[in-house]
């Protein structure tokens, strides 16, 4: 493996630095620590100032669902119990190579994005398991783009139908990385922590990490992060355990927000939103004024809570639009969550690297000395710039090696007396 080296980039702080990679692992960051000349011309990348950060991270995805919108009919409510009942239809006839067609589309797009780990969940319900085995196989596949974690998600509940538990159990034996489940989606309260503390059992049982959907409703009623939380600490089991979504602590008072937040800053359990699916899902059930109902972002970072910065879904039965972009998600996190301030931009970026980085356990991560050879150059100043335009990524390199280029569109404007190329920088 050849060395790769980087000039004169800008970093999310502001520094001006050189990069050199040696033997897939970055071995210098700084100032004019790089020499070009030591390099054949195409393991060089002159950045010219432009903005480079660690690789991005997609801890929350579903590849099994991916590119399915539409089909067998779109989601006309808008909400999560449709998309449930579309998807449901879908995968009566599912198979492995539609799978694979489809899931391998959505990770190129992710990987020409600068995402080089990806946390995908795969119905742990459907009865063949064709979702969850067929993504177990599609990690060995898409290894040169990205290291893929594979969730078993029970979408339809572990406790609704008698099958559901076995096909649970056989998802983890099929072997996935992370046990999921979704508790607000049983029948019953009871059932409900139930299948939480089954979820912990079985992560136990396997040591494996845990990946919950949870209290993603509008309902104040449903309670299980906290949960979820009780169980993480008593079992001292939070840094390896997620709460995905808790969109109803958007609709808690805020006595009991404040408890449950409180329990999640002591467990160590992580949280991650979902901006594109919960702006169109949450508030569908609500004439006006109308809840945004994401979760308490904010507070939760204040209590230091990790949090993190999902896409959820790609064309899929919940979230039609998409492109596989995380800039996409924080785009509009900017405004859903009310964090347009210059202040904000610093949050984002840690949500889409670190706090990503952290959820997934990445222990290699990050832009110094030491950590992966891996990286995201982009046609943007700052980190401002890049979130504004959504830049396009005009590297991204894994382990030292190129797996994606982007040459920026060029756009010529035609006035009464010239013609000229617009910038649309600032």
């Amino acid at each position: 493996m050849s060395d790769y080296v980087v000039t004169d980039a800008r970093t999310l702080a502001g520094d001006r630095v050189d990069i050199k990679i040696r033997d897939g692992a970055i071995a210098a960051v700084g100032p004019d620590v790089a020499d070009p000349g030591s390099v054949p011309a195409d393991r060089h990348f002159a950045a010219d100032g432009r903005l480079v950060t660690p690789p991005l991270v997609e801890p929350h995805l579903h590849l099994d669902a991916t590119g399915t919108a539409g089909d067998p009919r779109w989601n006309q409510s808008g909400t999560l119990a449709e998309g449930i009942d579309i998807w449901a239809d879908y995968k009566e006839g599912i198979d492995a190579d539609d799978i694979i067609e489809r899931a391998t589309r959505t990770v190129e797009w992710y990987a020409a994005h600068g995402v080089t780990r990806i946390r995908t969940h795969a119905d742990a319900t459907e009865p063949s398991l064709t979702t969850v085995k067929t993504l177990c196989a599609l990690r060995d596949t898409v290894a040169d783009l990205v290291d893929l974690q594979v969730v078993a998600f029970p979408q339809d509940g572990i406790l609704t139908r008698e099958r559901n538990e076995r096909l649970f159990r056989e998802a983890i034996e099929a072997g996935v990385d992370v046990v999921g489940a979704i508790p607000h989606n049983e029948h019953t309260r009871e059932d409900g922590v139930a299948s939480v503390q089954l979820a912990c059992d079985l992560a136990e049982e396997h040591a494996l990490p845990l990946d919950l959907h949870i209290d993603e409703t509008d309902d104040p009623g449903s309670r299980f992060t906290e949960v979820l939380a009780s169980e993480a600490i008593k079992r001292d089991i939070g840094d390896r355990t997620t709460a995905s979504h808790a969109t109803a602590m958007h609709s808690y008072d805020n006595a009991y927000a404040a408890k449950v937040v409180s329990l999640l800053a002591e467990s160590g359990v992580s949280v991650v939103t979902n901006p594109p699916d919960n702006a169109v899902l949450q508030g569908s059930y609500d004439d006006y004024p109308r809840r945004r109902g994401h979760t308490r972002i904010d507070q939760l970072q204040t209590a230091g809570v990790t949090v993190g910065l999902g896409h959820d879904s790609v064309l899929d039965p919940w979230y039609h639009y998409g492109v596989g972009d995380p800039l996409d998600a924080a785009f509009i996190l900017i405004h859903y969550a009310h964090m347009a301030g210059r202040e904000d931009v610093a949050t984002l970026w840690e949500m889409l690297t670190e706090a990503n980085a952290a959820v997934v356990g990445a222990d290699d991560y990050g832009l110094a000395a030491g950590t992966e050879g891996s990286l995201v150059v982009y046609e943007a100043t700052d980190g401002f710039d890049a979130l504004r335009r959504q830049a396009p990524r005009r590297l991204v390199l894994r382990d030292g090696e190129p797996i994606a280029e982007t040459a920026p569109a060029e756009t010529t404007l035609y006035r009464t007396d010239e013609s000229r190329a617009l910038d649309f920088s600032y």
